[in-house]
């Protein structure tokens, strides 16, 4: 497994504030109204020119250490016989204030998918969001939970982490995937539910139609960008996307800023 590897296609927003590791909503969320995996309005914060080139030298140095590659044994056994802990995390922010949000770490086992560890804390939020550079705005916390868990629960570690966001599929090869994998040293994959039009790849009618021709669970199909490369997979809840959103098309990463409603719709997943 990668440590980071292609984010999948369009699929369907279906997100809630994870509960407590004691089962039980944290108390700071009574009364907030939540925006779940969004970045706010990103009024009050903003990157200079000169943050934005930082961010992107940063991106490059990094970016040379993903692997591409499966690494781990489970990933050659049949039916991923040697998986048995899988990781996800995201954040939900406030509707009132951007500079808070509250960020989830959740493992499960495989294949019965029961939780074996939650994670679920009210954190400041330092960084604006900036499509291409949603990693500088969100890893930093992520990468904390990882660490917290590393510390309390090792042996819960899990063998793969879910990241909403992209991995590859971006435009310098190095979503948000990437950059957390390529921190913790876990194999990482990004689920994002919107195509970004990089490499050549557009949400046309022929993407549309191979989409639409998804129709059992666990069919999906290669996003392969002009490059020739494989940058991700579409799978079949794109179709749940499709049928939710079908006039929205999404632009490349370096088109004008997304409103604070569509921004994690649009770019956020970088």
């Amino acid at each position: 497994m990668p440590r980071s590897v292609p984010g999948s296609g369009p699929g369907p927003e279906t997100r809630s504030v994870p509960p407590a590791r004691n089962g039980r909503a944290p108390a700071a969320l009574s009364g907030e109204r939540w925006r779940c995996g969004t970045g706010g309005p990103g009024a009050a914060m903003a990157a200079s020119p000169a943050q934005r080139r930082r961010w992107k030298r940063e991106q490059a140095r990094l970016r040379a250490s993903v692997l591409e590659e499966d690494t781990e044994p489970w990933q050659k056994e049949p039916q991923f016989s040697g998986l048995h802990r899988v990781g996800g995390v995201d954040l939900s922010y406030s509707k009132e204030d951007e500079s808070r949000a509250c960020a989830s770490l959740v493992v499960l086992s495989y294949p019965d998918l029961e939780v074996l560890y939650q994670d679920c804390r009210m954190v400041p939020i330092t960084a604006p969001y900036v499509a291409g550079f949603l990693a500088f705005r969100e890893v930093p916390v992520l990468v904390e939970a990882v660490q917290r868990l590393q510390q309390e629960e090792p042996q819960l570690q899990p063998q793969v982490l879910l990241v909403d966001g992209n991995g590859l599929l971006h435009p310098r090869e190095f979503g948000i995937a990437c950059h957390l994998g390529v921190l913790t040293d876990l194999p990482c994959i990004g689920v994002a539910k919107n195509l970004l039009h990089v490499d050549g790849l557009v949400r046309d009618e022929l993407h549309k139609e191979q989409v639409r021709s998804l129709q059992r669970s666990g069919e999906a199909f290669p996003l392969t960008g002009a490059s020739g490369k494989v940058l991700g997979m579409a799978d079949i809840r794109s179709r749940e996307y499709l049928r939710r959103q079908p006039c929205a098309p999404v632009e490349g990463l370096e088109a004008a800023p997304a409103s604070p409603e569509s921004k994690k719709e649009t770019e956020s997943e970088d």
